[in-house]
């Protein structure tokens, strides 16, 4: 349809990052009111809820509307690289073709702000959005060499993530008289070799690796007292990166012990893997394949990347969730700066969405 390309268009033309997104929570609104569709908005922050149909369960639709910071052609700016104004469209897309439908339960949109600063999600859950709901679904775009365009699928299945960040205080010293300090880099080294010794059975996908160090100053001749360091943590189960934490945390302590120098550090980042429902996976794929037929339909995404849309059933485990993927030959990939994808799907993502809440 016209009206979710034109929507597409003009909330890629004002990508916000999280927290920030004043102007596309008020194109929401503006499109909200022109289809006549209620809606509630907040006070102290960004972000808009609408529902149609009535009852006493809700059907929950969650769509993330921020974009990201990152340097376009020389230049720092908002930039819809991760394919969030697409989403926008198309669940703007599916209350289009399900107002007319004769609905048994209340449809909820949730428009969240800062997925990409993994908080949005914890935020919505404080207001309350997901009060008496039983189904959750949201949607996104998929890289090419995930889905094609003409394959869509029931379900993403995000990895879990978080950081550690943390700083290695000690003496600097002459390099001279190493005796006289404590050089931080002996404890970064150390940390570096001993996170390769945290075993997990191999058949698990996970990683942990140092991804950052600054030490010392434009003198080659101190060794360095302090360095600030970063680690990051993925699993594609929750339960797997909480054991790896443990095992990080464990070597942390070891060190700080072995070598004397004090070390600050904090998790930061958290997002956990995705809990996915097995009804709720299987009412998307009735869906697609009563729109696509058999040869649309493609299996379970499985991917290391992440999304906050995870904390609803983390916190809330009796929400019956999942996530549908859509392929639109979305190349070079997702959070490029020149990303860019078949817009066609959004209409055909669109249909399919309304067509599974309908279902449920």
């Amino acid at each position: 349809m016209k009206e979710i390309l034109k929507w597409y268009r003009e909330f890629h033309a004002i990508p916000e990052v999280g927290w920030k997104e004043f102007k596309t929570t008020e194109k929401i609104a503006s499109i909200l009111e022109e289809m006549g569709v209620g809606y509630e908005r907040f006070s102290e922050m960004t972000g808009i809820i609408a529902e149609i149909g009535q009852g006493d369960e809700v059907i929950a639709v969650r769509a993330d509307i921020d974009a990201l910071w990152q340097e376009v052609d020389g230049v720092w700016q908002g930039n819809h690289s991760c394919g969030h104004d697409a989403n926008i469209a198309m669940v703007l897309g599916a209350i289009l073709y399900l107002r007319e439908k004769p609905l048994k339960k209340k449809i909820r949109f949730i428009f969240q702000p800062a997925e990409e600063k993994g908080e949005g999600a914890l935020a919505l859950i404080e207001k309350g959005v997901m009060e008496q709901v039983t189904h959750l679904f949201g949607i996104h775009l998929r890289p090419i060499e995930e889905l094609p365009l003409g394959k869509v699928s029931a379900s993403i299945r995000h990895g879990a993530h978080v950081s550690l960040i943390g700083k290695v205080e000690g003496i600097d010293a002459h390099a001279a008289r190493p005796h006289q300090g404590k050089n931080s880099l002996d404890v970064i080294v150390a940390l570096h070799q001993l996170l390769n010794t945290i075993y997990i059975d191999p058949s698990e996908a996970c990683s942990v690796k140092l991804t950052k160090v600054i030490a010392g100053g434009e003198s080659i001749n101190i060794i360095p007292g302090a360095a600030e360091f970063a680690i990051d943590v993925r699993a594609q189960k929750n339960d797997v990166l909480a054991k790896i934490r443990t095992q990080v945390e464990h070597i942390i302590n070891h060190l700080e012990e072995l070598f004397g120098n004090k070390i600050d550090w904090e998790w930061s980042g958290y997002t956990p893997a995705a809990e996915v429902s097995h009804e709720a996976e299987k009412v998307a794929e009735g869906a697609i394949k009563s729109l696509l037929g058999e040869e649309g339909f493609a299996p379970s995404v499985v991917t290391p990347g992440g999304d906050d849309f995870h904390f609803y059933t983390i916190k809330k485990p009796q929400i019956k969730a999942s996530m549908i993927g859509v392929g639109a030959n979305l190349q070079p990939g997702l959070h490029h700066p020149k990303m860019n994808f078949d817009q066609s799907a959004l209409v055909q993502g669109a249909q399919i969405l309304a067509e599974t809440i309908h279902r449920a």
